[in-house]
């Protein structure tokens, strides 16, 4: 079987709130263990599942695992070493295509925080024609969104240059650094950058049919674990529509879970970005459509070669038990 890597369990540790906060009441509760993909200036949203009794109201203790990107995420999900990831739903969607035994229940972030950030003297994305955008890996979100912007604005792919630099602090870096001449970032770099870089292109406004990050678990966990995926999704529904109302306590355990210092902005600015922007979904819908529109932008990336059918690696009804369970 394959295991987490230890390095990345032992960085984990820290951050595995569940079974610190329960209630000594709900020690014998069930453990469901979900990762998170490189926790970002958002973070205190998608880790609030492990915070006070969300979970052991319904007999679960969340160990929340942080893990370095979504390549390590769905081999652990496939391995069993996690119940469920919140991940990039392309690349649910890839591995689904070639066989893995993949379920999408639902999607908490249904829109981009990612975007196209620019140095002077760009000013469209046509002037983007010659020049070099940071992203990170092939076939990563990064690229993908650059990709669909280009396509967008009718900018040949060809005639744009990409420079595949990791995670977004790395990628950030190398604009403000002048080693590239545009960026694919997460919004919550705005308030760091000098003048004479700005955010472009919002990705939630030139792809509102792109979606960032969705639930993912397995047919094999739901299968074996049918009640605890329904309550896993119930807790975080609850976790989701607490955090967007407690704007300090979620930026208060967005510090904690990514050490941010006290002076760093990126905590409360992607707060403020998600709620205005309505980047989050706390009732975690299971859209379709967009995930349909997402396959189709693939197939002309040359990630994928032909429609898959989405009902084969989505499981709606999980979300419709946990809402019942819960009140919808």
């Amino acid at each position: 079987m394959h295991r987490l890597p230890i390095r990345l369990v032992l960085a984990a540790a820290p951050v595995a709130f569940g079974l610190l906060l329960a209630p000594a009441s709900a020690q014998d509760a069930k453990v469901w263990k979900h990762g998170v993909i490189d926790p970002k200036g958002d973070a205190g949203f998608s880790f609030m599942v492990g915070e006070r009794d969300f979970a052991a109201k319904q007999g679960l203790k969340v160990e929340i695992v942080a893990l370095k990107d979504g390549a390590v995420a769905h081999k652990g999900l496939l391995a069993g070493e996690l119940q469920s990831i919140e991940s990039f739903p392309g690349a649910s969607i890839m591995a689904g295509s070639r066989g893995a035994d993949i379920r999408i229940i639902g999607c908490d972030w249904p829109a981009l925080t990612h975007g196209l950030m620019v140095r002077a003297p760009i000013k469209s994305v046509a002037d983007l024609k010659g020049k070099t955008v940071a992203v990170a890996a092939p076939g990563s979100l990064p690229g993908l969104v650059l990709g669909a912007i280009l396509d967008k604005y009718n900018v040949p792919r060809s005639e744009v240059k990409t420079a595949p630099l990791g995670g977004d602090p790395t990628r950030f870096k190398a604009l403000l650094n002048h080693v590239v001449d545009a960026s694919i970032n997460v919004s919550e770099f705005i308030p760091l950058a000098p003048k004479d870089i700005t955010m472009l292109v919002p990705g939630h406004v030139a792809l509102p049919n792109f979606v960032r990050n969705c639930i993912t678990t397995t047919g094999k966990t739901i299968a074996e674990r049918p009640d605890d995926t329904v309550k896993f999704l119930a807790a975080e529904i609850e976790a989701l529509r607490y955090a967007t109302k407690h704007r300090d306590e979620t930026v208060a355990l967005t510090r904690r879970v990514t050490h941010a210092k006290a002076d760093d902005p990126r905590p409360e600015f992607a707060f403020d970005d998600t709620v205005k922007n309505k980047l989050l979904d706390t009732e975690v819908a299971l859209p379709l459509d967009k995930l349909g529109f997402m396959q189709e932008s693939f197939i002309k990336a040359g990630n994928l070669k032909a429609p898959y059918d989405l009902h084969k690696i989505t499981a709606p009804e999980i979300r419709t038990k946990a809402l019942a369970k819960i009140g919808g």
